[in-house]
């Protein structure tokens, strides 16, 4: 097992109900590169990417088998075990949704809401964290005069920068994305592109793309699903 290994998934399966979408995958993803999902539609890319997080706990007839470890600072340690905190590993790794899903309330609210969850609530320590996650999005010198505007209001390309934003305010060790530039016009796909490359610095990123051009841009390794 290599040092720069920050997720090894182990002869992973994943069932709804009778159904088997994921069937006995191995993989090594090693720190600070991007990972790109790709393979046709249902094959489980999504809910590959739930089972890094454990999201798929909260849908009804979903469960795995297989193992899936992550190093945080501690080793390799298996993310199933009951002594794992769910709630550390999803502040940890972030994911962002194909659609993006701004909350009804205003910009800065939208960035600040996961501190809030954590009961972070001075504004000397909250606003800094904000900037810096806006910054980090590329999207701060478009609101820091709005930031009190309904985040519904910015356009699609503008709202994807914002869920990636509020993900990145926890500063996450592993950022899970389906699609993100699905939904995007080409200008702001390569927005988001060069970001996710700036990020991988600090960051492990693990992408699902339907893009080759995508993922011969800027993706290390290519895990296809198919069949």
């Amino acid at each position: 097992m290599t040092d720069n290994t920050k997720i090894y998934i182990k002869n992973l399966w994943f069932y709804f109900y009778d159904h088997c979408v994921l069937k006995d995958i191995t993989i090594r993803i090693k720190t600070n590169s991007i990972t790109a999902i790709t393979g046709p539609s249902g094959q489980g890319k999504s809910s590959f990417l739930m089972t890094i997080n454990r999201l798929w706990e909260n849908i009804e007839g979903a469960k795995i088998k297989g193992d899936i470890k992550i190093n945080f600072g501690k080793g390799l340690q298996n993310i199933y075990d009951r002594s794992f905190s769910v709630h550390e590993l999803r502040r940890k790794a972030g994911m962002v949704f194909q659609v993006p899903n701004p909350l009804p309330m205003s910009i800065y609210n939208n960035i600040a809401f996961p501190l809030k969850l954590q009961n972070q609530k001075n504004k000397k320590i909250v606003f800094p964290m904000v900037e810096q996650a806006l910054n980090q999005a590329g999207l701060w010198n478009e609101v820091k005069d709005r930031l009190d505007k309904d985040a519904r209001s910015l356009s699609g390309g503008q709202q994807q920068r914002l869920c990636l934003a509020r993900a990145l305010i926890l500063n996450p060790e592993i950022l899970l994305l389906d699609e993100p530039t699905s939904s995007l016009d080409e200008k702001a796909g390569k927005i988001i592109e060069e970001l996710l490359l700036n990020l991988k610095s600090n960051c492990t990123i693990v992408l699902v793309s339907h893009y080759q051009d995508q993922i011969k841009r800027i993706a290390d390794t290519q895990l296809v699903l198919s069949d």
